[in-house]
């Protein structure tokens, strides 16, 4: 009898983790062996298109708020049964909550989590993951700064937390390097400014306004037209962002917001270096991303970030809120080739290493039995 498995994530928007429910739909999905299906306890995304491009079956559960847990619940245990499932791998603490509830009424069922975030807000998500995760088998995290965080706010039992991190397709962003030299070769023949990008989800916790804020900093000196902001993603904080850098940079600084863009080797090839400035993430995937595609990186030192970049050695860290301090690192980057080529060549080498898909897919296959 062959193994079903089902990958239950709380949506299917363009995130990280549903990149990772994506791949890992895809490369695990090998029938007869074994037969992987998705659902999302939100509306059909454009994830979700991805998914079932590869082949993969899909299921949107459409739940629009927290009142509706109990028909969200009875959803997913009758998809389990009518499609035989073994084994459901919940993502995000909604997803979880929904699972755990199923599987009340769900004997024989193998249920695991995973957490991805070390966000300490908001706190009743700490509460309610606290609550459910005496349903799971396994809590899979993607960082040991994430597995912390699950033992001290969730009280998850040592013994439960695996860590597997996130990986990437490392031959995918190889051609978005080529790509990117290609296109940085042609730039540069008329244009020498240093393009600062961001890449991801416009929200509080990744502190993009500190990032919008170091311009002007960078800005001083009489190096006005040198550096360039390139903001790819959308989100809620969209508008403020674009309402500080009307007032905060000056007028000769140029600064685009590009929005959401389907693959991120779209914005990796456009840029000199990625900044990241959270100041909490799970893992932090743009940053194995960018290191593949040759994109040197700077980032905040803080969990989950700090299990990926090693300052001087594949990326720089900087302390968190600290516009300053972010372009004083951006700076040493953009003015020491040397520097630039030493972190992006340890970047590579520890992508390859560790954070490829065929390293990860073995850690799943174990997780799961396969």
């Amino acid at each position: 009898m062959p193994r079903r498995i089902l990958l239950f994530i709380t949506d299917l928007e363009i995130g990280g983790t549903p990149t990772v429910v994506r791949e890992l739909a895809a490369r695990l999905h090998d029938p007869p062996e074994a037969e992987i299906e998705v659902a999302c306890l939100k509306a059909w995304g454009p994830v979700a298109d991805q998914i079932r491009d590869a082949g993969v079956n899909v299921t949107a559960l459409g739940a629009t708020s927290r009142f509706q847990v109990g028909r969200a619940a009875r959803q997913l245990r009758d998809l389990v049964r009518e499609r035989s499932i073994d084994t459901v791998f919940s993502f995000l603490v909604h997803a979880n909550a929904v699972a755990a509830k199923a599987s009340r009424e769900l004997a024989g069922v193998r249920f695991i989590q995973s957490i991805q975030t070390t966000q300490p807000r908001p706190w009743w998500h700490w509460w309610v993951q606290k609550k459910v995760a005496g349903a799971a088998d396994r809590v899979v995290v993607p960082s040991p700064s994430a597995g912390d965080v699950a033992r001290d706010w969730a009280a998850v039992p040592r013994e439960k937390i695996v860590v597997v991190p996130n990986a990437i397709d490392v031959s995918s962003f190889s051609k978005v390097a080529a790509e990117r030299e290609t296109f940085l070769g042609q730039r540069h023949a008329a244009d020498s400014s240093v393009r600062i990008g961001f890449l991801g989800r416009l929200d509080p916790v990744k502190r993009a306004r500190d990032l919008v804020c170091a311009m002007r900093y960078l800005s001083d000196g009489g190096e006005l037209n040198r550096y360039q902001l390139h903001i790819f993603g959308d989100g809620a904080e969209r508008v403020k962002l674009e309402m500080l850098a009307r007032k905060e940079v000056p007028p000769q600084t140029e600064v685009v917001f590009h929005g959401s863009v389907s693959a991120p080797g779209e914005a990796l090839k456009q840029m000199d270096l990625l900044v990241l400035p959270s100041k909490a993430e799970g893992f932090g995937l743009v940053l194995i991303e960018a290191m593949a595609a040759g994109v040197p990186v700077v980032a905040t030192n803080v969990r989950g970030i700090r299990d990926v970049v090693t300052h001087e050695r594949n990326g720089l860290l900087v302390p968190a809120k600290s516009p300053k301090k972010l372009a004083a690192a951006i700076q040493r980057i953009a003015q020491d080739r040397e520097l630039s080529r030493r972190l992006v060549l340890a970047g590579l080498s520890e992508v390859r290493e560790k954070y490829n898909w065929n390293t990860v897919t073995r850690q799943y296959r174990a997780l799961l039995k396969l």
